[in-house]
């Protein structure tokens, strides 16, 4: 099976972004930009003793560089973006080391946006559906997606943007761990010839008609006007009409063939390794198999560092990872050392109180401490948005106060965003300044990336303090 070379045919792929709250697409705008001053205070890491281990960990990796750290950050839009995520990544791995891309998924290929250093484009026919809408059917996994096909003449290709995230491992994870698919990293395009009607049209010239057009090219004048869509024996100067025929022409089809590699399985995923840096690599069916899911894939480097890996899906909420134990067994995959939560906005659109909302955090904070009970837990409050574009969002003020409330009882530490960045009061502070997006929920880039050097500041600060004390 192995040994056989599989000819696939790709049908590329791509994405029409649409611009709406928490939809399939979230299309991060820009805005005009004008002159009035924003301030960003209180700028600081709560119950930062819950992150002690981490801190250890990391003061360990950048005294001997070696070894590498983990860092996951589950969340909703605002972490699918992959801005904040992606700034984070950056400043990370600039001051600790670069370990790897980390977490990764064809979310192209579910029809949703995708990070901009990955790009996957893939043939064959895939059924995907988020977790918030998802049944107990479906296997959703780590990427809070289930993308699934029945098919076994697909291919997934994977590349690599960004020069930085050639990866020298990949980890595939599937449902229970099955050994779904295989690799490759060799192909060839074969041209195949085939024999297509051939087309042949008339433009139509002043003082033709229509029979006599038909017996230029010796065709029946009711095959002409059929051919046509026509009713009548009229016709008016300048149309082109499509002519019958039975000629045929040549057309070319390329067939890209990849000869697949074996996984390597382990407990957690199916492997590959090498030697040489890769930046393409393609992702084909085994064989043996009828049905396929994929739950992700984990890009490394061998290289000692950090990886930052954004788990992000529009749309969701805390209980929409809840429904789905699968998801909390494959992280374990990723091997966390630190997971960062960011979730709520999408609660306060469904109104939920301070205790609903917590209710199915604080599940999700337990579900994650008994399948990665080695990761320490950081939790961001919602950054500031308008609800439903009109009204004051004093949900998400309430939920700040709890998650800062429960911090201590509960065993994480706290980025407080929204007091951070102004709360409610300055929103179109924010927007003005060109750091929100017009839905006045989601952020520009810009308003991304100041909200993650704002964390960054915060945790280094932390972090530096802590080192003050060996």
């Amino acid at each position: 099976m192995k040994n056989s070379i599989l000819g696939l045919l790709f049908l590329l792929t791509s994405c029409v972004f649409a611009q709406e709250v928490d939809s399939t697409f979230v299309v991060i705008d820009s805005t005009i930009v004008d002159s009035i001053e924003v301030t960003f205070d209180k700028n600081d890491i709560q119950n930062a003793s819950a992150l002690v281990a981490f801190y250890e960990r990391l003061y360990q990796l950048e005294q001997t560089k070696q070894g590498n750290l983990n860092i996951v950050h589950i969340g909703d839009s605002h972490i699918q973006a992959d801005l904040f995520t992606a700034r984070m990544r950056n400043k990370m791995q600039d001051s600790f080391g670069n370990a790897g891309f980390g977490f990764t998924f064809p979310y192209s290929v579910a029809k949703t946006n995708n990070s901009a250093p990955i790009r996957f484009n893939a043939s064959g026919d895939f059924q995907s559906v988020r977790n918030l809408y998802a049944d107990n059917s479906k296997q959703v996994g780590l990427s809070g997606i289930a993308l699934e096909t029945k098919s076994n003449n697909f291919s997934i290709q994977l590349e690599v943007k960004d020069p930085k995230y050639n990866f020298t491992s990949l980890k595939i994870i599937t449902p229970q761990n099955a050994d779904l698919f295989d690799v490759s990293v060799s192909s060839k395009n074969t041209i195949i010839e085939t024999k297509v009607p051939k087309r042949v049209t008339h433009k139509v010239k002043p003082g033709e008609v229509l029979g006599g057009i038909a017996d230029k090219y010796n065709v029946s004048l009711k095959a002409l006007k059929k051919a046509n869509g026509l009713k009548s024996d009229l016709i008016r100067d300048g149309k082109i009409l499509i002519i019958p025929s039975k000629q045929l022409q040549p057309r070319f089809i390329t067939k890209t063939e990849f000869v697949p590699i074996d996984l390597s399985p382990t407990i957690f995923s199916n492997d590959f390794q090498t030697e040489k840096p890769l930046n393409k690599i393609a992702i084909v069916p085994n064989q043996q198999i009828n049905e396929f899911a994929l739950n992700g894939l984990i890009l490394g480097n061998n290289q000692s560092g950090v990886t930052y890996s954004g788990i992000g899906v529009n749309g969701a909420k805390s209980s929409d990872f809840n429904k789905f134990p699968l998801f909390f067994e494959q992280l374990k995959a990723l091997q966390p050392d630190l997971i960062i939560i960011s979730l709520g906005t999408n609660e306060s659109f469904d109104k939920q109180t301070a205790d609903q909302y917590f209710f199915q955090l604080d599940q999700m904070i337990n579900s994650i401490k008994f399948k990665t009970p080695l990761a320490t837990i950081l939790i961001t409050t919602p950054p500031p948005s308008v609800l439903h574009r009109k009204y004051t969002n004093t949900f998400i003020v309430d939920y700040a106060q709890k998650i800062k409330t429960r911090a201590h009882t509960t065993g994480y530490a706290v980025w407080d965003l929204f007091e951070v960045f102004g709360g409610n009061k300055n929103i179109f502070k924010n927007a003005a300044k060109g750091l929100m997006s017009r839905d006045k929920v989601h952020y520009s880039k810009a308003g991304y990336e100041k909200q993650a050097d704002l964390f960054f500041e915060a945790f280094l600060k932390s972090y530096e303090l802590y080192k003050s004390t060996k």
